[in-house]
């Protein structure tokens, strides 16, 4: 089975302008990242996505495989999906490139037994600890079958408590596997209202009847939206080192 690693690194964030480039302790986030998930076994080659002159300098110089990607992709699986139209595998596992302490545990689960022929689509979440978080638009919930089938997700809290309180929120972290159909079809239909109003672009496939597979994973692993985020990373490396 081969399977390819694929980091999407952006350079111009709305929010975070050169993210992939930001200081860790003498390093760019976007070497964190890729020498977290070059390290797993199962990766037949790790990749970033990269669309700006000044990510690919500093690639070069850190000896980071990249792809060169469209400036223009309209979101993170668009550009996955012209990776894979360059790359062929089985597999594509997408790792936000603003995930610095990501660990196999968080990607090793996702990843199937078996090579799917149809669409296939597999995400990872965690259960969400604390109050802050779980209003924190910026952290998608979840919400799933038993058996881990995702019935929507949400940047609100969901579900809404009102009958009971005895149940976890879940929160999307961000690692996901697609087969090539999954990439393909994606970037084949057109944005739908409730991707629209939610700004959640996996809710594409929901809205078009295709089935998503999420499974929890243990991930202490901080998504850096913003420099306060940036600050607790480099404090925990800090720590670590």
């Amino acid at each position: 089975m081969k399977i390819i690693g694929v980091i999407p690194a952006r350079y111009k964030s709305t929010r975070f302008p050169g993210k992939p480039l930001a200081d860790i302790c003498g390093k760019p986030m976007i070497w964190w990242v890729y020498n977290k998930v070059k390290k797993i076994d199962v990766f037949s080659d790790v990749f970033c996505a990269i669309d700006d002159d000044r990510i690919k300098k500093v690639c070069d110089e850190l000896s980071i495989k990249y792809i060169i990607t469209k400036n223009d992709h309209p979101n993170h699986i668009s550009r996955v999906q012209e990776v894979s139209d360059k790359i062929s595998a089985d597999y594509y596992i997408c790792i936000n490139g603003d995930e610095p302490l990501i660990s196999e545990k968080c990607i090793l689960p996702i990843i199937p037994e078996t090579i799917y022929k149809d669409i296939y689509f597999g995400g990872a979440m965690r259960v969400l600890t604390s109050p802050s978080e779980t209003i924190d638009s910026s952290n998608i919930k979840i919400v799933t079958r038993e058996n881990g089938e995702c019935i929507y997700m949400s940047r609100s809290p969901i579900p809404y408590p009102k009958g009971s309180l005895t149940f976890n929120y879940n929160k999307y972290v961000g690692v996901e596997c697609f087969n090539k159909h999954a990439l393909d079809f994606f970037v084949s239909v057109p944005i739908g209202n409730l991707e629209k109003i939610e700004d959640i672009d996996h809710l594409r496939f929901l809205e078009n009847g295709v089935k998503m597979h999420f499974k929890y994973v243990e991930s202490d692993s901080i998504s850096v939206d913003t420099y306060k985020d940036l600050e607790k990373i480099r404090d925990i490396i800090i720590q670590n080192q």
